[in-house]
């Protein structure tokens, strides 16, 4: 027998309480806006979607936590809203929404709930995910329709405020360093995490944006030559609830719940919309220094989880408004592993991400986005759709088009994984690199065809469309996983501080410890992994293809093997600057930081088309040659056969490419020789047209690898590579004297 359709927990009192005076304000823009109203009073204006709602009540709140209700009574296409005079910047507020409880159909409206504004620009306090926050009763005794009954108990008092914010900030002496993607080198980073141990900022900044912005930050990142940061979510965010049952936080960040909130608990100055200027001022010293901003946004599903989740936001505004439904409308299509999937179909969905991203851009300062589960947001009606509406409002975008896009092409629905797949204007984590990088250096793979391919901007993904090699952000590590030396430290996770019973966390490392699982003594052991260390940076940062590095890994930061920390927020994420006191690990960081600026010097390094295997001119070279130990180019069945090893010519001298002035770009040739095999191999050097000689650049086999040896080595001659390791050469060009001179 089905349950009545209207059942509800014991009603607590609600005693008389203030009210405001609204005037009948605007429907546009959505959120709180303080201006000047009508007669020249100052005040707010505040306007929510609610399409389905039968009230909105605007509650108010005093520092004391006094609660005033002011009716929304204005309702113009399905946008409630109101002025309400003398409301100031920093005003705390929150709505209550009214209609039907009906959960078989997909409706939970349930005005004992205070609800935070998705628009809301600022939030103070955090979400305490006690049974009074869910708009059902969560320990109802009949488990099995608990999510159908209703909770009249008030949330107020147990759930954060949004914050009315002054729109007051000048950005008339920012400068944007619009870095070109083949000039880009992207470094991954927490905010908290990079900062709480930096011995060189204040302890009250640490952890917070303008911790970030202090130029002790700022020195390393400017140190290593990277272009951007891409920040981890700063999105407000919610704590699950089985994690703070086990004594743990949701340190990534990826379980939004504001997406125009910079997160509260990152800002040192206050949470009363102090926030917002903090992580302005962090964006203008970070552009100041020539590094854009990225951000790691979470657009595909919101704190709120599936149907036994608490009722925080879009839920109790307009449940089917904003997520999509199951066939069981009581539940949800969950296309990201998170319990819901916003509905971006919905134009009013649509609208939100839109109007956050702009806001971000236009107001905020930043230069990008990462779009965490892009495929969820890329679905249509069930299937994903490069033709989808997201994708097509994105390119159409007069703002959004210009910034960078990032996507992470896929989500865990079925046809989820779409890497290569995304339209032009998009650049796309590329786990082929990953993995192939990851496989070559751990002896698992039986010849080199895949790794040819990562080498040189991943043609066989991203050659369509007008797309080129910059769409492909390469990386071997990422803020999931292992970190770099992680990496060649283990062949397990080790993920029992999550307290999942190491159900979490991917076993498809494609890692190797080298001989010995975790920390050793063991000097044979130590001395491979800092060399496999130096492999993975190399081949990384030399690969076509815009590199992304992850905060730490260019120092040795360790996560003791955990390869799912995200709910790790101590010593175990948060990068170790001590580390630098180790030569060790400040000769991974030198290197790194060579590696950068090789690349930055050397237009052959980031091309911005992809390769043709053909000479420009008659008398020119192929853009990029391939050749076997031997010396020999290689042949169609030599990428058949069993290797471990593989050549790459990179000819300077055939760059299509032109600068600003519509001159050739000329640069250096360069041979790279990559081996991943456990003995030493002979290498013949290509001689007659390819080079008159080779000057060594780069050895990975050697604890100082720059310079490798000595002077220049003929062509023809034979070296030895050593077993597991990179040689970089630069090529002296046998058409030096007659060609036109460098650029």
């Amino acid at each position: 027998m089905a349950p009545p359709r209207q059942r509800a927990a014991p009603d607590a009192a609600d005693g008389d309480r203030p009210t405001a005076t609204v005037w009948p304000g605007t429907p546009q823009p959505l959120g709180a806006r303080f201006r000047t109203g009508p007669d020249g009073r100052t005040g707010t204006n505040f306007a929510l979607w609610a399409a389905g709602a039968e009230s909105v009540e605007l509650c108010l709140f005093d520092a004391d936590g006094t609660e005033t209700r002011a009716p929304l009574t204005e309702l113009t296409h399905e946008v409630w809203h109101g002025f309400v005079p003398g409301v100031l910047p920093g005003q705390r507020y929150g709505y209550r929404v009214g209609g039907r409880w009906d959960p078989w159909t997909g409706a939970r409206w349930n005005p004992a709930k205070l609800l935070l504004d998705p628009y809301a620009r600022a939030v103070d306090g955090e979400f305490e995910l006690v049974p009074e926050v869910y708009g059902h009763v969560r320990d109802w005794p009949e488990t099995q329709v608990a999510d159908t009954v209703r909770d009249n108990r008030d949330s107020a008092p147990l759930v954060p405020k949004g914050v009315v914010v002054d729109d007051d900030d000048d950005w008339e002496d920012d400068r944007r360093p619009k870095t070109p993607w083949s000039d880009s080198v992207i470094y991954e980073l927490h905010v908290r995490g990079f900062t709480q141990r930096h011995p060189g900022i204040p302890p009250q900044l640490r952890g917070t944006y303008a911790g970030l912005a202090h130029p002790a930050a700022i020195e390393h990142l400017t140190g290593l030559g990277v272009t951007a940061v891409e920040l981890l979510p700063v999105h407000q965010f919610a704590h699950e609830d089985h994690l703070e049952r086990r004594g743990l936080r949701n340190y990534w960040g990826y379980n939004s719940i504001g997406y125009f909130a910079p997160h509260a608990a990152y800002s040192s100055s206050g949470t009363r919309g102090e926030q917002v200027g903090e992580f302005k001022r962090m964006v203008k010293a970070l552009h100041a220094a020539g590094i854009e901003v990225i951000l790691d946004v979470v657009y595909n599903h919101t704190a709120e989880g599936g149907q036994g989740g608490p009722t925080l936001s879009l839920r109790g505004i307009d449940n089917r408004g904003y997520y999509r439904l199951g066939a069981d409308p009581r539940g949800y299509a969950d296309y990201t592993g998170c319990g819901n999937t916003l509905s971006v179909v919905q134009p009013n969905v649509l609208r939100l991400i839109t109007d956050s991203l702009r806001y971000w851009v236009t107001e905020m300062g930043v230069d990008g986005f990462r779009f965490d589960l892009a495929a969820a947001l890329a679905r249509s009606m069930h299937d994903v759709d490069m033709l989808s509406p997201f994708l097509a409002v994105i390119a159409q975008d007069p703002v959004l088009r210009r910034v960078k896009l990032i996507a992470e092409p896929w989500d865990v629905g079925a046809g989820g994984y779409q890497v290569g797949a995304f339209p032009p204007l998009w650049t796309e984590w590329n786990d082929r690199f990953r993995d192939t990088v990851r496989d070559f250096w751990r002896g698992a793979t039986c010849d080199v065809r895949d790794l040819g391919y990562r080498l040189s901007g991943s043609s066989d993904l991203y050659d369509w469309g007008g797309r080129r090699p910059y769409a492909s952000v390469n990386y071997v590590t990422a803020h999931d996983g292992f970190t770099l030396r992680d990496l060649v430290s283990h062949n397990g996770k080790h993920n029992a501080a999550n307290g999942e019973d190491g159900r979490d966390g991917t076993d498809d490392n494609r890692s190797w410890n080298c001989g010995a699982e975790g920390e050793t003594d063991d000097p044979e052991v130590l001395a491979l992994r800092s060399r496999q260390l130096r492999n993975l940076m190399t081949t990384l940062l030399l690969s076509t293809g815009v590199p992304m590095l992850v905060a730490g890994d260019e120092m040795g930061r360790t996560q003791g093997g955990n390869n799912n920390a995200y709910c790790q927020d101590n010593e175990t994420s948060w990068v170790d600057w001590s580390l630098l006191d180790d030569p060790r690990w400040r000769g991974l960081r030198d290197l790194t930081a060579r590696l950068v600026a090789l690349r930055r010097a050397h237009p052959v390094l980031r091309r911005g088309g992809f390769f043709s295997g053909v000479a420009s001119a008659p008398e020119g070279l192929q853009d990029v040659a391939w050749f076997e130990p031997g010396g020999r180019e290689m042949t169609d069945a030599d990428w058949f056969a069993r290797s471990s090893t593989l050549g790459m010519f990179l000819s300077g001298r055939d760059i299509p490419q032109r600068d600003a002035r519509g001159e050739p770009v000329v640069d250096d040739s360069f041979l790279l020789v990559v081996h991943s095999g456990h003995l030493p191999v002979d290498f013949v050097l290509p001689g007659g047209r390819w080079a008159e000689g080779y000057e060594p650049v780069l050895d990975t086999a050697a604890e100082e690898p720059w310079p490798a040896d000595g002077g220049p080595v003929p062509a023809g001659q034979q070296v030895t590579v050593a077993a597991r390791s990179v040689r970089l050469y630069r090529v002296r060009d046998v058409r030096a004297a007659e060609s036109p001179g460098r650029r």
